[in-house]
């Protein structure tokens, strides 16, 4: 027993040991065949070089049309004789404004409703409810911007009770936008010229546009039906009608 555990450690104590020196070329080893794996990777992809501005164009107009918010509103004792006086009286006005010259797909329905109508509330007492009254708006287009007073005039004449407001309009909006669209561009361009000069790089071609919201001014001018008459002064002054985009221009090499 003796002789077998003495043979034991002698076999143990001679079993080979990796020494710190060892451990240090092992690691350096994985190194040197870590490194091509490493340097195989491609690059990173850089973005396109791009000169990214904004352009704004404008073009001043002259409103050419309008459209005139208008209707009535009657009361009665039942739901019905309200709805049945309001619609005998829109019928006249909606004859009126035919017979100026109005055409029936220039007059439009824009809201019509009927709601109970209460008395005065008293101490302890909840509102009596005492009729109806039904409400009826229309929209009317005009189609020459100085014809405004006397369709207003002829509402007025007609029964109309409401005159809402007047909304300037331009018939040719597509056409005075693309104006500002073509100066909108041509202050984008200009830019880019002037940073590409400055950065000492060439100016290539478009890489893209991005047109920004329009804005297109559409002002309202509110009327008191009772306080208009015929050749009521209805100025529409000019509009500026203006629009913006961005352009990414690619460098030129």
């Amino acid at each position: 027993m003796l002789v077998a555990a003495a043979a034991s450690r002698q076999v143990a104590n001679s079993r080979p040991t990796v020494g710190f020196g060892a451990r240090v070329m092992l690691f350096a080893a994985w190194l040197a065949a870590a490194a091509p794996a490493a340097q195989a990777q491609p690059p990173p992809t850089l973005p396109p070089a791009r000169i990214i501005v904004t352009g704004e164009g404008t073009v001043n107009a002259a409103p050419d049309a309008a459209e005139i918010m208008s209707g009535l509103t009657v009361q009665a004792k039942t739901a019905k004789e309200a709805t049945d006086a309001n619609s005998k009286a829109m019928a006249a006005i909606e004859t009126a404004l035919r017979g100026a010259g109005i055409a029936p797909n220039d007059i439009q329905t824009v809201r019509f409703s009927v709601s109970p109508v209460y008395g005065p509330e008293q101490a302890q007492t909840p509102p009596k409810r005492v009729g109806f009254s039904a409400s009826n708006q229309i929209r009317v287009n005009v189609g020459q911007i100085g014809r405004v007073g006397e369709i207003l005039d002829v509402l007025i004449s007609a029964g109309a009770s409401e005159a809402n407001g007047v909304r300037f309009l331009h018939s040719n909006l597509s056409r005075l936008l693309d104006q500002a669209r073509q100066a909108a561009f041509a202050d984008a361009k200009r830019k880019a010229e002037l940073y590409a000069s400055a950065a000492g790089l060439g100016l290539g071609g478009v890489a893209w546009i991005s047109e920004d919201p329009l804005y297109a001014p559409t002002p309202m001018v509110q009327a008191n039906s009772f306080a208009l008459a015929r050749g009521v002064p209805i100025s529409p002054g000019e509009d500026t009608l203006r629009t913006q985009i961005t352009v990414g221009f690619q460098v030129a090499h």
